[in-house]
């Protein structure tokens, strides 16, 4: 009996994606906050040549995209970097790191849309940005985030393809003002090759230093393998469908960053904060309305990836409470709305806390690339671990040396070596800290009950099925 015969006589979720919606929503999961907001960091790096980082954090993205690949068209029904992870060493608190890990990884995500939506709004609304605003605007947004997220949303692929059109809408706009500027004679492409670094770093260092935040922009896919449930035949299209998005999310990166500085010079462009591209579209277009128009665009860019990332990271730490790892009280659902109302008013906390105490967009996006970088790095070793394990189903299998190189640069672009800011590594050490907190305590709980503190269904907490609203 085939993967897909399996799952469908188990009825758990219906095969609705062909190989067109899956596409969508792999570059749907792909594209958000990190090219929109993070472009001027990356050129402050770099200089001319920001569209390198970019293409390695492509790269990397795509080889670990391949040991993804293994495991989904391996466990369709067991998606996710924590379920891996249990699969293959089999280590409670290692599996509880992991799904921790992903969790606040989603809320440094949707912390960084937030920051973005908030200085977007001020531009968008034609008023000067301040500081105070920012983080004023930034949690008015959280909360009302949360207040959707009480309330319940309905996922919908069909939807998420709407809202992918309307991210993937802004970034064309650039390309096209730069093509329009070219016509112009307004655009200097001779940039694109000029290498400009900090004065205390060689290019190599400053490379490596822009690929640790620009790796942001490309998490996302590993999100998919959550719809290998519902999709129809997901060892053969899976693949191709999944490569077949990360090249368009990386070519149109490629092509976004290099439009940016042709129109707008490296150091101008590093100093517009989380609105790099509003400046890019109106220099290169100054008398059509786009850049009035632009501002509202990105807004909903970053909002459908805070959305999705506060929506993940609730569930992921009701799933865990579920699991008996975290606090029963997490596990708490709202009566009539049927929505894990505690865990995401904890989830929503944390948010206002890094939104209100961290500030910069880089340090925030920062985070989220290191947390998952860690994620990917296990993954990637995973995949090998698990090849002892066979199945009766064809699957896809990436070439053995893949994994490899996948883990070492995973774990590479970790380390302190990149010149990444050690706050970086202070915020994410406090926030898997609260976690690791949260779970001794329950450990000395489950102790004084004589009850053992372990994952017993993860594939029910941890995996593709979403239980609420």
């Amino acid at each position: 009996m085939s993967a897909t015969e399996t799952t469908e006589s188990q009825g758990e979720l219906k095969r609705v994606m062909g190989p067109g919606l899956l596409l969508l929503f792999i570059v749907g999961d792909i594209l958000g906050t990190g090219i929109y907001a993070l472009t001027g960091v990356v050129a402050k790096e770099v200089g001319g040549v920001v569209w390198l980082p970019f293409l390695i954090a492509f790269v990397v993205a795509t080889i670990t995209a391949y040991s993804y690949l293994e495991l989904v068209t391996k466990y369709p029904q067991a998606a996710g970097a924590a379920l891996y992870t249990h699969k293959a060493f089999g280590i409670h608190f290692l599996t509880f790191v992991v799904a921790f890990t992903v969790m606040t990884s989603g809320i440094t995500s949707a912390s960084t849309a937030a920051r973005a939506f908030a200085e977007n709004l001020q531009r968008g609304f034609g008023l000067e940005t301040s500081a105070v605003w920012t983080i004023v605007i930034a949690i008015g947004f959280m909360l009302l985030v949360a207040l959707v997220n009480i309330r319940g949303v309905g996922e919908s692929v069909k939807a998420n393809v709407v809202l992918t059109c309307v991210e993937l809408s802004g970034l064309l706009l650039v390309i096209f003002v730069a093509v329009y500027a070219m016509s112009q004679g307004r655009a200097d492409f001779s940039r694109v090759t000029v290498f400009e670094t900090p004065e205390d770093k060689s290019i190599f260092l400053a490379v490596t230093t822009a690929t640790s935040l620009a790796f942001f922009a490309m998490v996302g896919f590993e999100d998919s393998v959550n719809m290998a449930e519902e999709t129809r035949e997901p060892t053969k299209i899976f693949p191709t469908m999944m490569l077949t998005g990360l090249s368009i999310t990386g070519l149109i990166y490629v092509l976004v960053s290099m439009s940016a500085v042709a129109l707008v010079p490296p150091g101008e462009l590093s100093k517009e904060g989380a609105t790099p591209l509003l400046l890019v579209v109106q220099t290169g277009a100054p008398n059509l309305p786009i850049g009035a128009i632009f501002p509202f665009i990105s807004m909903f860019a970053v909002a459908n990836s805070a959305l999705i990332n506060m929506l993940m990271a609730s569930r992921l730490l009701y799933g865990m409470a579920r699991e008996g790892v975290l606090p029963p009280v997490f596990g708490r659902v709202h009566q009539s709305r049927r929505t894990p109302w505690v865990a995401i008013i904890f989830t929503t906390l944390l948010a206002v806390g890094l939104i209100t105490f961290v500030g910069q967009v880089s340090q925030l996006g920062g985070t989220t690339a290191l947390l998952l970088l860690g994620v990917f790095t296990l993954v990637n070793v995973a995949v090998l671990v698990l090849r002892k394990d066979k199945v009766e189903h064809d699957h896809f299998t990436a070439p053995s040396w893949l994994p490899v190189i996948g883990a070492l640069s995973c774990a590479y672009l970790v380390g302190p070596w990149t010149g990444r800011s050690t706050d970086q590594y202070w915020i994410a050490a406090v926030l898997i800290g609260i976690g690791v907190l949260l779970s001794v305590l329950m450990f000395l709980f489950n102790k004084s009950q004589h009850k053992p503190t372990r994952f017993e269904h993860p594939d029910d907490d941890l995996g593709t099925r979403r239980p609420l609203n």
